[in-house]
């Protein structure tokens, strides 16, 4: 599982910096200032949460186990629902997909408590 998170992380490191160029140089004279935050948003935490998957991936050598296992499923969860509305929301500016981004932030927090405690258990 190491390999397969260390592999999600990077690519979801790819696809921020991408979406963040694309924000940047494509969505900037399209987008209010206030979706353009929006959208932003969405790339900073998928790019955290990226990073997440990369430390999942190095404690997989440390600590494997279970609950390890689900922080990484957690922040892959996290990052296409908290980020990817974000993402849909201000492209398409369907409103309702702002009610599910909760979500993903759920699932982001729940990622990093199993990380936490796959650290203080290991």
């Amino acid at each position: 599982m190491d390999r397969f998170f260390f592999a999600a992380g990077s690519a979801f490191a790819f696809l921020g910096v991408a979406a963040g160029a694309f924000g940047a140089h494509a969505l900037r004279t399209r987008l209010s200032p206030e979706m353009l935050a929006v959208f932003e948003t969405g790339v900073r935490y998928q790019m955290y949460h990226a990073l997440a998957l990369l430390a999942v991936a190095w404690a997989q050598t440390r600590w494997p186990g279970a609950v390890l296992g689900a922080s990484g499923w957690l922040f892959i969860a996290g990052i296409l629902v908290f980020s990817g509305s974000l993402y849909v929301l201000t492209m398409t500016g369907i409103r309702w997909l702002g009610a599910i981004t909760p979500l993903g932030g759920l699932a982001l927090l729940a990622g990093w408590l199993c990380l936490l405690w796959t650290a203080w258990r290991g």
